[in-house]
C-alpha cells in the first residue's frame, strides 16, 4: 500500500468515527443522505496532517420545509478535531442540493461521485445514476471559474508550492475529462495516468504529500509547471464545443420526484 492510500485508509476510518452519535460535532445533521469526503484526499494528493473536508446531503423535517418560515438549508461545522486532525462538515438540504445539481455545479457532482463514502443512507446509486442525467457541457463555466480562482491565488503568492499547480492540474484535467467523456473523476493521479500522461504530475505529487519545505518550487519551476496547466486551460472552449453532454438538464421530473418521495418517507 502507497504512503498515499494509508493516508486515505486511514482518514476514512477517522471519519466514519467522526460521524458516530457519540463523536459526531455539534450543528452536524442528524438525517445525513450521503456523506463523502472532498479536498485533497479525493484528489488523490493529501498528506498526513491534511484537513478532512466531510460533503453531502441531508433531510430537514417536512414541518421546516413547508412551514412559513423559510428553513436553514445548510449545516457547516468548521474546525472541528478527531484524533488531533481538522474536520470540516458541509451539507446541504436535499431540496437545495438538487437545485445546485441543476445548476451545473461541479463541486455537488465531485461530492455524488466520490468513491470515499463515509455514510451511504441507501439511495447513493439512485443519485449518482440522476446526477449522470442532469449533466451538461455547460458545466465548462464551473471549471473555467475555478481554474481562474485557482491561478489567483497561485500567481500571488511569493512562495509557490506544488499544492498551488497541481490544484491547477486537477481542476482542469477533470473539467476537460467529464466534458469529453460524460465521467466525474476528480483523482489526478488517476486522471495523469490513463489521459494526460505528463510527466511532471507524479513529482509534483510526491513533493506536495512530503510536507512544506519539500513542496516548494523554485520560479522555474513554478513557471514550467503553470505554463503546461495554462495549456491544458485552451483546450476546455474545444471541449465545450464538442461535448457529447447535452445542452440542458434532460431530467428534472425525475429529480422532483426522487425529492418529494424523500421528503415523505422522512
Amino acid at each position: 500500500m502507497s504512503q498515499i492510500d494509508e493516508i486515505v485508509s486511514l482518514t476514512l476510518a477517522r471519519a466514519k468515527r467522526a460521524l458516530e452519535p457519540a463523536n459526531r460535532p455539534p450543528g452536524c445533521p442528524d438525517e445525513f443522505v450521503f456523506v463523502t469526503i472532498s479536498g485533497a484526499h479525493l484528489y488523490g494528493f493529501p498528506s498526513a496532517d491534511s484537513d478532512i473536508d466531510l460533503r453531502g446531503t441531508h433531510l430537514l423535517p417536512l414541518k421546516q420545509v413547508i412551514g412559513l418560515k423559510t428553513p436553514v438549508e445548510t449545516a457547516e461545522v468548521l474546525g472541528a478535531k478527531i484524533d488531533g486532525i481538522e474536520l470540516d462538515c458541509v451539507s446541504h438540504d436535499l431540496g437545495k442540493y438538487l437545485r445546485l445539481l441543476t445548476r451545473k455545479n461541479g463541486y455537488v457532482l465531485e461530492q455524488i461521485f466520490s468513491p470515499l463514502e463515509v455514510f451511504d443512507g441507501g439511495h447513493l446509486e439512485e443519485l449518482r445514476a440522476l446526477a449522470r442525467e442532469a449533466m451538461t457541457k455547460h458545466l465548462v463555466h464551473h471549471y473555467k471559474g475555478f481554474f481562474a480562482t485557482q491561478e489567483k491565488l497561485a500567481l500571488k503568492s511569493t512562495m509557490p508550492t506544488a499544492k498551488s499547480v497541481l490544484y491547477l492540474f486537477r481542476v482542469v484535467m477533470t473539467g476537460l475529462h467529464v466534458l469529453r467523456t460524460g465521467e466525474v473523476e476528480a483523482n489526478l493521479p488517476k486522471l495523469n495516468e490513463s489521459v494526460f500522461r505528463l510527466p511532471l504530475i507524479p513529482d509534483l505529487i510526491a513533493r506536495k504529500v512530503a510536507g512544506k519545505e519539500k513542496g516548494r518550487l523554485s520560479e522555474s519551476e513554478f513557471k514550467a509547471a503553470y505554463a503546461e496547466a495554462k495549456k491544458l486551460e485552451a483546450q476546455l472552449d474545444n471541449a465545450f464545443s464538442h461535448s457529447p453532454l447535452p445542452d440542458e438538464v434532460q431530467n428534472y421530473a425525475a429529480l422532483d420526484e426522487f425529492l418529494v418521495r424523500m421528503r415523505m418517507a422522512y
